[in-house]
């Protein structure tokens, strides 16, 4: 298996760690392995797919008309 050396960490990420490390009942080093791994394997979604899926909920919401939420917020706080 691979490895990996990390320098020049700051101390209080060092200690973020150590205490999500001991919330979960893990050693330091497992808990660093996990956060890597599900980082590794989040997927990533290329510009071109974003302006599609955005171009899409456009296209859903076209020729709505939408409250100020200015207003509701004020209208809100006064009652």
């Amino acid at each position: 298996m691979a490895q990996i050396l990390v320098r020049n960490l700051d101390e209080r990420v060092v200690e973020r760690l150590k205490r999500r490390a001991k919330m979960q009942e893990r050693s330091l080093q497992s808990e660093v392995k996990i956060i890597l791994e599900q980082a590794a394997d989040e997927t990533t979604v290329d510009m071109a797919t974003a302006r599609a899926l955005v171009d899409k909920i456009r296209q859903r919401f076209k020729g709505r008309k939408f409250p100020d939420t200015v207003a509701l917020i004020r209208e809100d706080r006064d009652t």
